[in-house]
This record gives structure tokens, C-alpha cells and sequence, in this order.
């Protein structure tokens, strides 16, 4: 659980970044966060995972605002961002990619949501590629084996509009329409205070992908709504800690599948399903690697 959960007066939003070697982005990413119009009060932790970049050092001369947590190593998103959490004061606490860009309007937006929703447990906003074009992790449901059958078999790919094939995703909403939802994503994740004392801290187990959807798991699992709010959008530059450590990242994505699939379904299936579950997960592993290794641009999930 949460500690320390006692909230300074005054502090509505504590903003945390975990950085890996993203020095350029990273420095876009805070000067966006610094230029937000809002009359609530936010505070910025930077956690960098031991990058090698001259990160820790630009945000030390450049940001001296941010509270700066410089590791050794890298600890893992999960790791880095409760170190964080446990020291913030917010009312909310935003998780931010260190290569997202948020708008001057997105946290005055998205904390008045959330005042105005106090059964909202998690919110996140419209997140775009570089290219205007919809970031389908924003908002996603959770991966059952039908749903996961779904997308890795091409069928959300080939039938987008079908509120069966196109569930992961959820390609048949309108990229524009409020929407409850079962995850959104950790690169722009708002969550409130008394769920996180409700449901613990990130689960430590996932080193750099799924401790979001497993976040939202818990929240929903304790009768909070998350939602997607798409009244504010941020540009995310997705990719640019993985793609530093493309062979570690492709193989943590797979083992985030596994265990999220052993913490939260395994024990509502039978053992055949259960080994097509990890049959699976395990052959696009491998599908993947090889065909990475023919590549010069490394894909971790595409």
C-alpha cells in the first residue's frame, strides 16, 4: 500500500517522468510541462533509470525546479515511478513518458475531470503519434484470451469497427467521444490519491510494460471507472526508451503478458487453455525476435 499517503495543502498534481537515456526528448517533455496555464498547484519528479546521456545533469542545470531522482541503474519503470509516488504530495499523481508532450491546457483539463468525477479512479487523455494520428494504446481493454485471440490473429486488424474483433483497441470507438474504459495508458496515466492507498503501488514484478493495465485492473477491481477523456491531446514519441534495449524490451512486453495473464485469469481457465495462453505469448516472442533480427528499425509490439 501506499505510503506516507498524508497530502500537503496546497498540492493538487505530482507529475512524474521516468527517463532512460531520452536526454533530447526529455528536455521537450519538461519544458511542455513548465509552460502548463493552470491554477492548480503541481510538483515534478524526474526519476532517471541510470542513463548515460547527460540526462540527470540537463535537468539538474536546466529544470532545477524538478525533484531529480538520479539511480545508478536501471530499476524498471514500476520501480522508478513508486519511488517517486512515495514521496509525492499530490492530490493526483500523473505518470508521463519522458517523450510525450503535454498542451499548456491538458492538467488544468484533466484535474477538473477528475474534481468534477469523484468515481473516477484513473483517467487518460487523446494521445497522438507525431503524425496526428490516434496512439490505440490510449485506450484499450483488458487482454482475455478471446480478446488477445483477437488481436494477435489479425481479426481487430482486419474488422476494426466490430465491437467483438476490434475490443483491444477499442477501434470502434470515436477517437473524440468520452468513454468508459478497462486501461488506459501509462505514457499519460492520472490517477487519484485514495485509489492508490486503495490498491497498492505499481506491482514491481513488471519491469517496463503492463504495470498500467495491471494498475487499472486493481482500480476497477475496487469499483473506481477509468476513464478515457479526450477533451486535451499530448504527442507521444513512442518508443524512444525501448528502442535503446530493443532485444530486453521485446522479451519484458512478452513476460508483462505472462504475468498479467498468471496474476489475473490463470485461475479462471482450464489447463489446455491456459497452455495455448503461453504457447502463444512465447511463438510471437519468437516470431518477433527473428524477424527483428532481419530489420534495421526494431518493433517491440507492432
Amino acid at each position: 500500500m501506499l505510503r506516507n499517503t498524508k497530502i500537503s495543502d496546497g498540492v493538487d498534481l505530482s507529475v512524474v517522468i521516468v527517463s532512460y537515456n531520452t536526454r533530447q526528448k526529455l528536455q521537450m517533455t519538461l519544458e511542455s510541462v513548465f509552460r502548463s496555464q493552470t491554477g492548480f498547484f503541481y510538483e515534478v519528479f524526474v526519476v532517471d533509470n541510470g542513463s548515460r546521456d547527460g540526462s540527470p545533469e540537463m535537468v539538474r542545470t536546466e529544470f532545477p525546479q524538478s525533484k531529480l531522482l538520479a539511480q545508478e541503474e536501471n530499476l524498471g519503470y514500476a520501480k522508478a515511478n513508486n519511488q517517486a509516488i512515495r514521496l509525492s504530495r499530490g492530490r493526483y499523481i500523473l505518470l508521463l513518458n519522458s517523450d510525450v508532450i503535454v498542451k499548456p491546457s491538458t492538467f488544468d483539463k484533466m484535474i477538473t475531470f477528475m474534481d468534477n468525477n469523484p468515481t473516477v479512479g484513473i483517467s487518460g487523455c487523446r494521445v497522438v503519434k507525431p503524425d496526428g494520428t490516434l496512439d490505440e494504446a490510449c485506450r484499450r481493454s483488458f487482454p482475455t484470451p478471446a480478446v488477445a485471440f483477437y488481436r494477435l490473429s489479425g481479426l481487430s486488424r482486419l474488422f476494426p469497427k466490430s465491437k467483438i474483433f476490434g475490443k483491444y483497441n477499442l477501434s470502434y470507438l470515436p477517437e473524440h467521444e468520452l468513454a468508459e474504459v478497462d486501461s488506459v495508458v501509462g505514457a499519460f496515466l492520472l490517477i487519484r490519491r485514495e485509489a492508490i492507498s486503495e490498491v497498492g503501488m505499481l506491482d514491481e514484478d513488471y519491469f517496463m510494460y503492463g504495470e498500467d493495465i495491471d494498475w487499472c485492473y486493481r482500480v476497477k477491481a475496487a469499483r473506481y471507472k477509468v476513464m478515457y477523456v479526450p477533451l486535451t491531446t499530448v504527442v507521444h514519441y513512442k518508443g524512444s526508451s525501448s528502442r535503446k534495449a530493443s532485444s530486453r524490451s521485446l522479451y519484458e512486453f512478452h513476460r508483462a503478458m505472462e504475468i498479467f495473464y498468471d496474476k489475473h485469469y490463470r485461475q479462471r481457465y482450464n489447463f489446455l487453455v491456459n497452455f495455448f495462453v503461453k504457447a502463444g505469448i512465447w511463438a510471437r516472442y519468437t516470431l518477433k525476435f527473428l524477424q527483428n533480427s532481419l530489420r534495421t528499425e526494431k518493433y517491440v509490439s507492432k
